[in-house]
Order: C-alpha cells, then sequence, then structure tokens
C-alpha cells in the first residue's frame, strides 16, 4: 500500500468518525445525491435525509453506521479518484460484490457483513 493511499485510507476513516452527522450528510448529498443517500441508509424519503442534514432528525443507529461508512468511503475514492466517479462508483456493478452495485450491498445486506465486503472492494478499486 502507497504512503498516500494510507495515509488518505487514514483520513478517510478519522473524518468520518469525528464530524458530526449533519456535516457527513451534507458531503453525501453533494457527492452522491439525496436519493441514493436514502437508498443506502435505508429510508425512503430524502425530505429524511434533509432533516438528518438540518440536525432536525437523528438517524437510527444502523442508518448511521451507513452513513458513516459511505462518507469514508466516498472520501477514499473521491481523494484518489475524483469525486465525478464516486456516484458510479456505488452504484455500478461490482465484480468484488458479486456483480452487485456497493450501495445495493449496503443496503439490502446486514451491515456487519456487508460493511467489510464494501470497504474492501473500495480499497481494491483505489489500489490499496
Amino acid at each position: 500500500m502507497s504512503a498516500i493511499i494510507a495515509t488518505t485510507g487514514l483520513k478517510a476513516y478519522n473524518d468520518s468518525i469525528r464530524r458530526p452527522v449533519p456535516e457527513i450528510v451534507n458531503d453525501l448529498r453533494t457527492v452522491l445525491g439525496a436519493k441514493l443517500v436514502a437508498y443506502i441508509a435505508g429510508v425512503t424519503e430524502t425530505r429524511t435525509v434533509r432533516e438528518w442534514a438540518e440536525a432536525s432528525r437523528r438517524p437510527a443507529p444502523t442508518a448511521e453506521d451507513r452513513l458513516r461508512l459511505t462518507h469514508r468511503i466516498v472520501t477514499l475514492i473521491g481523494q484518489s479518484e475524483g469525486e465525478r466517479v464516486v456516484p458510479t462508483w456505488f452504484q455500478g456493478m461490482n465484480p468484488q460484490l458479486s456483480d452487485r452495485s456497493p450501495a445495493r450491498v449496503l443496503h439490502e445486506d446486514d451491515f456487519d457483513e456487508a460493511a467489510p465486503r464494501v470497504l474492501a472492494a473500495a480499497n481494491a478499486f483505489v489500489g490499496a
């Protein structure tokens, strides 16, 4: 693993756990759009995502876990490949995830099983 990617990965991790939820959600809405953020977090309405961003509502713990991991991956891929690549990566079929999209895996699968697989796929994508 190169030193630059290792530093980027550590920064992405630190940001994802230190930043408040509204900031994380705002970043995710900017890069992925509210619909994709809602899908990954497991909610049906973009209004809920807006309320999280405005801090008028707090996500459930499972949704927050998904948001924080998604932010970590968005940061990692965005810094390595550019933000324009990130939405495509989340929505595209990924061979490391049995040709399922990372967004779908995070949405449908148990988080404890999905998180390490999606993170591994992201790390492989950036060459970590």
